[in-house]
């Protein structure tokens, strides 16, 4: 998980040679520093060296069971990006590549904060209607803060964005879904973290989110821009509950379904 990875990273650093690329699994903004994966490997291994990130719907057990997985891997170096796909394609197991690790990385960190909603939507017992919009509308969330940091909306509507998404808000082995849906249930955050093993990287990315986009967005009101992110950290801070959180979507202002597209 990205909140343990710094510490893991100083730990290994020495045995890392200054030549050997890395790839990092890890998705997620680290609460202390509100830094992505690619500024924490900067920061514990250096510039001097390739990275790579790779991000899509893969549970492991599903891979670990041989059937179809389609994943994207990104990096600044693309003979690098080439060199992983090729290595880890196999006839169960497709690899794309692409250059865009800001949008990797935003869509890793954004999805398991809309799955945290779609389990608690689940919990609620408020319907595939509810939970298609939910979902839809965070999808949106993920793309308006996408296009503020420079990442392509051709890559929230990828594999590493939208396709992550699905299979973390629909999927059963979804660790973030079945948190989310104990919280709608209502359980609070800290009954559930006392009773599981499990991490579910969403509940911390979830409040570190909400910080990193008030230190990095423009503007007024932002939880009018991204509702389904700063509802979600009130619920896990405990500042209103999950149903509470619904009615304050269900009466925001109408407005245009995608506002800040102006046409």
């Amino acid at each position: 998980p990205v909140q343990f990875s710094r510490e893991f990273l100083m730990d290994v650093k020495d045995y890392v040679p200054t030549s050997v690329p890395v790839l990092s699994a890890s998705k997620g903004i680290e609460t202390s520093s509100l830094g992505f994966m690619a500024d924490i490997l900067k920061d514990c291994l250096g510039e001097d060296r390739s990275y790579a990130f790779l991000s899509g719907p893969s549970f492991a057990r599903e891979i670990c069971e041989g059937v179809a997985t389609a994943v994207v891997v990104a990096s600044d170096d693309m003979l690098l990006a080439d060199d992983l796909a090729d290595l880890m394609s196999s006839d169960n197991f497709r690899v794309f590549t692409s250059k865009d690790v800001m949008g990797i990385e935003i869509g890793g960190a954004v999805k398991n904060v809309i799955a945290l909603a779609a389990g608690m939507c689940e919990g609620l017992g408020l319907g595939t209607n509810a939970m298609s919009g939910l979902v839809t509308r965070g999808c949106g969330e993920m793309r308006r803060l996408g296009l503020v940091l420079g990442a392509r909306p051709s890559t929230i509507a990828g594999l590493s964005g939208v396709g992550d998404t699905f299979g973390t808000c629909f999927g059963p082995l979804s660790r973030n879904r079945r948190f989310g849906y104990r919280l709608g249930k209502g359980e609070t955050r800290q009954e559930i973290l006392d009773s599981t093993t499990e991490v579910a990287e969403g509940v911390d990315t979830s409040i570190a989110l909400v910080n990193f986009i008030k230190k990095n967005c423009k503007g007024y009101r932002l939880d009018l821009k991204y509702p389904i992110i700063f509802g979600v950290a009130n619920i896990l801070e405990g500042d209103q509950t999950p149903l509470e959180g619904l009615k304050g979507l269900m009466n925001m202002p109408m407005r245009m379904e995608n506002f800040d597209e102006r046409y």
